[in-house]
C-alpha cells in the first residue's frame, strides 16, 4: 500500500505530465505541491525504487503504468467525492476540493464502486474535469478557453482552469455555471475583455484573465 504522501506525488505527477505532455523536473514538482527539491529528490527515489515512476537525476520524471495507474484511481476517487460532496451533501462547487483531498486516500475499492453507482456513473466533475472509470479510461472533451472564441460564437461552458475558491466564488456572483450557453456579443480590441449574453438572458463583460479561465465548447 502507498502512503498519502506517494499518492499525492503520483497525482501531482500525472497532473503535471498532462499539462506538459512530457517529463517533468524536480522543480516542477516542487513547485506544484509546495515542498523543496531536496524533499522530491528523496521521495522520487523511493517512488523509483517501488517502480512506480521512471527517474534518472537531471533527466526528468514519468510515471511507470503501474504508477499511472495508482495517480488515476486518487483521482478517479477525488473527483467522485466532489461529485457527492456536491450532488448528495449540499456542498458548493468552491468547497469541495479540500474535503476531498482528504476522502481520496480512503483505501476501498467496493467504496468507490457503491459511490459511483449512486451518483449514476458521472463523466465529469463539478468543475468539468473528467472522471476515469474503474478501469482508468478517460472521456476527453475538446473544451477551449472562451478567450479563443470569437464575436457571434456561441458556446456550452464546460469547465474551468482555475479551481481556487476566490475564482469560483467570483463566477458565482456572475451567474455562471457548467452548462451556461454563452453568446460573445462582442470582443474589445484594446484589451481582449468580452461582452458575454448568458443563457439569452444577462449581459456581462469578463476580462480577458476571466476568459482564460473558463472552457466551453461550440453549440
Amino acid at each position: 500500500m502507498n502512503s498519502f504522501t506517494e499518492e499525492n506525488y503520483l497525482k501531482a505527477i500525472y497532473k503535471l505530465i498532462e499539462k506538459s505532455g512530457s517529463s517533468v523536473s524536480t522543480n516542477a514538482i516542487a513547485e506544484k505541491i509546495c515542498t523543496k527539491a531536496a524533499s522530491v529528490t528523496d521521495m522520487l527515489k523511493k517512488l523509483s525504487d517501488k517502480k512506480l515512476i521512471n527517474y534518472q537525476k537531471y533527466q526528468g520524471v514519468t510515471l511507470t503504468s503501474k504508477g499511472e495507474k495508482v495517480a488515476l484511481s486518487v483521482i478517479r476517487k477525488h473527483r467522485l467525492w466532489e461529485m457527492f460532496l456536491l450532488e448528495k451533501l449540499d456542498f458548493k462547487w468552491d468547497e469541495v476540493h479540500d474535503v476531498a483531498e482528504q476522502l481520496e486516500h480512503i483505501n476501498s475499492d467496493k467504496l468507490i464502486e457503491q459511490i459511483d453507482k449512486f451518483l449514476n456513473y458521472p463523466k465529469f466533475d463539478p468543475h468539468g474535469d473528467p472522471i476515469p472509470d474503474a478501469n482508468g479510461k478517460i472521456q476527453v472533451q475538446k473544451s477551449k478557453s472562451i478567450a479563443h472564441f470569437i464575436k457571434n460564437d456561441v458556446i456550452v461552458m464546460t469547465g474551468v482552469v482555475d479551481h481556487s475558491p476566490a475564482f469560483l466564488q467570483y463566477l458565482d456572483n456572475t451567474g455562471l455555471a457548467l452548462g451556461d450557453e454563452i453568446k460573445i456579443k462582442e470582443v474589445v480590441f484594446f484589451d481582449r475583455s468580452l461582452q458575454i449574453i448568458i443563457n439569452k438572458k444577462s449581459t456581462i463583460f469578463i476580462s480577458n484573465d476571466v476568459a482564460k479561465n473558463i472552457l466551453a465548447i461550440k453549440k
